[in-house]
């Protein structure tokens, strides 16, 4: 039981790997409760969806995680403008990125987000990583309301 009461939660993934995205997939799918992924590509196709086309759900998600290195803009871009809004900003934002610069870390917290992982390499790994982000953020944390 997770501190939602079991209920699966609105997952906002913004990543532009499609091997990524598959391996977050994988992982989810190995966790404990069977959570709604929604996938933006783009930045700008998550503000679509954070703002107004909810897509199937019509439900805004309860957890984002963002990569740093999209094509259209800057995860860096994306996330101070996440937390520049009234109605996003309580939404918890994990960065998973390929990068495990300092700088990208720093300016990650600086900019309010709620966690940082680095991506690993071995796909075995990358699915742990992401159960560890499903068990910590949906077994143990209360998300804020939608």
């Amino acid at each position: 039981m997770n501190a939602l009461g079991g209920d699966p939660i609105e997952i906002l993934l913004v990543e532009d790997n499609p091997g990524d995205v598959e391996l977050f997939r994988r992982g989810l799918g190995a966790g404990k409760v069977s959570n709604r992924l929604t996938v933006a590509e783009y930045g700008a196709d998550a503000f679509a969806h954070l703002r107004g086309d909810l897509g199937e759900t019509g439900r805004r998600p309860q957890l984002i995680v963002l990569d740093l290195d999209l094509p259209d803009m800057s995860g860096l871009d994306i996330l101070a403008a996440l937390k520049a809004d009234p109605g996003l900003r309580r939404i918890p934002v994990v960065v998973m990125s390929g990068s495990a610069a300092e700088t990208d870390i720093v300016r990650s917290y600086d900019l309010h987000a709620s966690g940082y992982l680095t991506k690993p390499f071995d796909p075995r790994d990358f699915v742990r990583v992401v159960l560890g982000v499903e068990d910590y953020w949906l077994s143990l944390v209360h998300l804020p309301p939608t």
